[in-house]
């Protein structure tokens, strides 16, 4: 099917053309009627003069009327002068009782008849408009004269005609070009940005848009996509190389499952160094199956098929029990936790489970930032700020480089530090940043510094939890839930237990 969409210049430049010409066209008929009726009115009155001066010119003797023998010569100058056409204008003089003396052009008495009416007072031929002037002796009229010119000449004029074409194809012109001009101007730039996109659509991420315009909306428009094209060239450049340290992530513990099984299965090893083995082969395992199941469930969550409930919670008393559990899988010697809730009803709406998830990978990642040789501290404090229930987990790990600060809730997304000593896909904290949001709430980091640029070489970060706070709702005198899948109430202290198959140590 042929494509009938036309170019932005043409497009635009045929309509705004047609409707400037018909805009002048209107103007032009206006200006003509105008000029035509000025012209008509004008020429009458120099129709009336000139009859009125012929008329003084006929002489009166006695009551009779003669025409002087200069006449002709006298009255072809004003014609000259008046700059009136002979071939559109006659000239008749009679006398008071309709008698003919004089013509111009020479004409007979049946042709008066014809060109005039009987009193001689208007013009028998639509075409034709008779001016008069009476012939007077003292107060006596004795006779008259009428003047008559054709309508196309009392009202048009050559030069007036030309000059109204002139200025219409003037305006026509200079409307025209200007039309084109400033559309080829908004056309020019939208073209580039088209062909930079077609560009994109291809692969090619490197577009030349290093001009500026004028127009503020238009260089925006390229600004904006001159750094939407610089990011999806990070972004391209981002995939490929997570993709390969997803792949690396993930080869690297089957490679090493598999080459312990095949010492095992070979038996180049002991029956004591194949239980190690198979130990070893067992946590490699695991960790690939909690990398495979954190790529599940980001996917799950991104596509909306993961649900997220709303239930009212005791936040204090949840992450209470979260902490508690995961303090009991601890399998460190040096570390120390301590907990913090400030009130009484810090309650909130939000899933127990999702939130679980939350404060277990934050208080992962703290341990995983431990400094060597440093027991670890970390510090929970569960407090009411500006309208929102807060989590804050603060660590004494070696903290987050500044560079790396911005980055650290993109997918995939992993320090130079971490990936060195701890296999990993980088989906622990984006994961986590998009279950808060999802229960209204938001992940942020609020403080991070490292030994290199702490002033008295302390280190470490403090992760925010923040989800809306809902002290209205927990005086209703109804019970609090505490989890996602328990909607009980807790007359005292929350029971340990609950959460516990859902706590795990990412080591």
């Amino acid at each position: 099917m042929k494509d009938k969409r036309t170019s932005l210049l043409s497009y635009w430049t045929i309509r705004y053309f047609a409707i400037l010409c018909v805009g002048l066209v209107i103007i032009a008929g206006s200006a003509a009627y105008w000029i035509m009726n000025t012209a008509t009115d004008s020429r009458l009155q120099t129709a009336g003069l000139l009859a009125q001066e012929m008329a003084d010119r006929v002489i009166v003797e006695d009551g009779q009327l003669r025409i002087p023998p200069n006449f002709d010569k006298v009255l072809g100058s004003r014609f000259q002068y008046f700059k009136f056409e002979k071939e559109e204008l006659c000239l008749i003089i009679t006398d008071a009782q309709g008698h003919l003396l004089y013509s111009f052009p020479p004409m007979g008495p049946e042709d008066v008849q014809k060109k005039l009416t009987d009193d001689l007072s208007e013009a028998r031929d639509s075409r034709y408009t008779a001016v008069h002037a009476e012939i007077m002796d003292g107060e006596r009229e004795v006779g008259q004269v009428a003047l008559l010119q054709t309508n196309w000449a009392l009202a048009y004029s050559p030069n007036q005609l030309l000059l109204i074409v002139v200025l219409l194809l003037t305006l026509v012109l200079c409307g025209w070009f200007t039309l084109y001009s400033l559309s080829r101007r908004l056309a020019r730039p939208i073209r580039k940005v088209a062909d930079s996109a077609r560009q994109i659509a291809d692969g090619h991420y490197d577009v030349d848009l290093n001009f500026e315009t004028r127009e503020r909306e238009i260089n925006e428009l390229i600004g904006s996509f001159r750094d939407m094209a610089l990011r999806l060239k990070q972004l391209e450049e981002w995939r490929a190389v997570s993709l390969a340290d997803v792949t690396h992530e993930l080869k690297t513990p089957v490679t090493s499952i598999k080459g312990l099984l095949m010492a095992v299965r070979e038996g180049v090893v002991s029956q004591e160094e194949a239980d190690e083995f198979l130990d070893i082969a067992l946590k490699e395992s695991g960790r690939m199956e909690r990398m495979v199941a954190d790529l599940l469930n980001y996917n799950a969550f991104s596509s909306g098929s993961l649900e997220v409930r709303s239930d009212r919670l005791d936040l204090g008393v949840l992450v209470s029990e979260i902490v508690y559990q995961w303090k009991l899988a601890d399998e460190e010697e040096k570390l120390k936790v301590s907990f913090e809730a400030r009130g009484d009803r810090l309650t909130t709406t939000g899933d127990a489970l999702r939130i679980q998830q939350i404060v277990v990978n934050l208080l992962n990642n703290a341990v995983q930032a431990a400094v060597p040789g440093r027991p670890i501290e970390l510090r929970v404090t569960v407090l009411v700020d500006a309208g929102h229930v807060q989590v804050r987990i603060a660590d004494n790990g070696c903290g987050i480089t500044g560079q790396e600060q911005s980055r650290i809730f993109e997918r995939f997304f992993r320090g130079e530090g971490k990936k060195k000593r701890i296999r990993g896909l980088g989906l622990g904290l984006p994961y986590s940043r998009l279950l808060a949001r999802a229960q209204a709430g938001e992940l942020r980091l609020e403080h991070s510094e490292t030994a290199a640029g702490s002033e008295d070489g302390h280190s470490g970060s403090t992760f925010v939890l923040e989800l809306p706070y809902r002290p209205d709702e927990a005086n209703r005198g109804e019970g609090v839930a505490a989890t996602a899948s328990h909607n009980a109430s807790l007359p005292g202290k929350w029971k340990p237990g609950r959460l516990a198959p859902t706590i795990r140590r990412s080591r």
